[in-house]
């Protein structure tokens, strides 16, 4: 098969994963090849994607020779260190870390919102947001096109594979632990439990326990209290939409969900807006599922959303005592459009241009 050369690097790891999973569940593919990249440990694996056996290749600049597109789902020391290497060597790189987000001649980028920013790249390099941003950005880069979005409050409940394989552990090997206790009442009575199960706190990678909690913290401190997820939210959504005076208040909260993101937003527009707007606007949207009927307490949850593409939406609903604003209930995979699947859709608008 004719056509461009991709390739991903950090093929072995979970969003790696999703990332061949998702290359596997497309009608069709572009690229006449697909070449998979890994550090040292992980060359020489055999990995299967669409039908063929592909062996991972070490990560080194010649693995780079000949590739179009390059997605990079490494961390981002990784990143910042070999997507320009990636580029020197004829690829476009698009990186899923966060070692490129803000750089002002790196375009951030989801393509339901800002498409037309794929083209500048003035570095060759092509950032791919923050998994919690990504989640709302479908649902407010469709509303800030017809009503204009001048203030943003959100609250995220952050599931653990945002932290890794190793949130997720932690917390699998923590519902164990309480799973047919009779937990108390009692302030610490959870953290007893894991005390005597050989899981103390202070071996988290969460400074609380999240079994049976939630904590409000995602993320590493930053300035005035804030976290590093927080002002990822109010950093990237400014770019993400071109506003870059966009009034953004987030808190980042982790709950006691394996995977999929859900956010409770509160936006402000400049025009009048209506319930009845905002359903005929999302149901318009390819990519959004909107889920709303009080009635029928239809509405999306995380358990209901795992393993799709879309972003889901629903509790719809115009606040009582604010002028033109809109709350709603919004749900995405963290692994899937929060960072696989976004990266590789800009690497298929990549192949569209090519």
């Amino acid at each position: 098969m004719s056509g461009p050369v991709l390739a991903l690097v950090g093929a072995t790891g979970a969003v790696g994963t999703v990332m061949i999973d998702i290359i596997g569940d497309r009608p069709s593919v572009p690229w006449g090849e697909i070449r998979l990249i890994a550090s040292a440990r992980s060359a020489g694996k055999k990995i299967t994607v669409r039908g063929e056996e592909l062996t991972v290749v070490e990560l080194t600049p010649e693995a780079f020779d000949g590739v179009d597109v390059a997605m990079f789902d490494v961390p981002d020391e990784v990143s910042a260190e070999w997507a320009p290497i990636a580029v020197e060597r004829g690829a476009v790189a698009v990186d899923n870390s966060g070692a490129f987000r803000m750089d002002d001649d790196v375009p951030l980028v989801v393509p339901e919102v800002n498409a037309d920013k794929i083209a500048e790249r003035p570095r060759g390099i092509i950032a791919n947001p923050n998994c919690t941003t990504l989640s709302m950005m479908a649902a407010l880069g469709a509303l800030h096109r017809e009503f204009e979005l001048k203030e943003l409050v959100v609250a995220s409940y952050q599931a653990a594979s945002g932290g890794g394989q190793a949130a997720i552990d932690r917390l699998q090997a923590e519902i164990e632990a309480v799973a047919g206790k009779r937990v108390g009442v009692r302030a610490g009575d959870v953290r007893e439990v894991l005390d005597a199960a050989g899981l103390p706190v202070s071996d988290s990678p969460f400074p609380a326990p999240l079994a049976l909690n939630v904590v409000p913290w995602a993320g590493s401190l930053k300035d005035d209290g804030w976290t590093s997820e927080e002002l990822k939210v109010r950093n990237e959504s400014r770019k993400i939409l071109g506003i870059p005076d966009l009034k953004v208040s987030a808190t980042c909260v982790r709950v006691p969900v394996v995977t999929t993101h859900s956010l409770a937003v509160h936006a402000v527009f400049a025009r009048e807006v209506t319930v009845a707007a905002a359903h005929e606007l999302f149901s318009a949207q390819p990519t959004i599922v909107l889920q709303d009927d009080p009635e029928k307490r239809e509405f999306p949850t995380p358990a209901d959303v795992v393993g799709g593409d879309p972003t889901y939406v629903g509790r719809v609903r115009q606040a009582l005592d604010f002028p033109n604003t809109l709350d709603f209930f919004v749900c995405g995979d963290n692994l899937r459009k929060g960072a696989a699947l976004n990266t590789y859709e800009i690497a298929e608008a990549l192949a569209a241009r090519s």
